[in-house]
This record gives C-alpha cells, sequence and structure tokens, in this order.
C-alpha cells in the first residue's frame, strides 16, 4: 500500500479503534488521534493487544506516532475483535 492511500485510510479511520500492521510485523491495536501527511497517531489499547507504551499527557494525549512509510497494514479493529 503507497503512503497516499494509508493516509487517505486513516483519515476515513480517524476516532475509531483500528489494527495497524507495520513492515516489521509489529501489531498495533487502539484509536487514531491524529493523522498528517507523514505520521498517524494511535491511542494504544492494551485490552486488545497494542503495546503499551504509555500515554503523553497522563492519559489524555495523542498516544504514540507510527510514520505512514512505515505501515503495510491497516483495518479496522472491530473485524477482528467482535
Amino acid at each position: 500500500m503507497n503512503q497516499s492511500g494509508v493516509y487517505n485510510q486513516c483519515c476515513r479511520f480517524h476516532g475509531q479503534r483500528v489494527r495497524i500492521t507495520c513492515r516489521d510485523g509489529r501489531v498495533h491495536v487502539g484509536e487514531i488521534t491524529r493523522v498528517d501527511r507523514n505520521m498517524v497517531w494511535i491511542r494504544p489499547d492494551n485490552n486488545f493487544g497494542g503495546y503499551g507504551f504509555g500515554f503523553f499527557g497522563g492519559g489524555f494525549g495523542l498516544g504514540f506516532g507510527i510514520a505512514l512509510g512505515a505501515i503495510s497494514a491497516i483495518a479496522l479493529a472491530s473485524i477482528f475483535f467482535w
């Protein structure tokens, strides 16, 4: 998937729980909190396999950033966890 396709998909899923798979095989599950042309920010969901890196700002921040170029797949998390 190219970077503009990933960007458009992230914009569509903004505010929703997603499952992001990176090119290196890491899987992140959480809510998309912000998207720009280079990065997507995700608030991790520890209950469903997300990495618990912690939140910036005591749990109310943006989460952590993932470079759009590192993403190989993105899907709504509800597809995997129903």
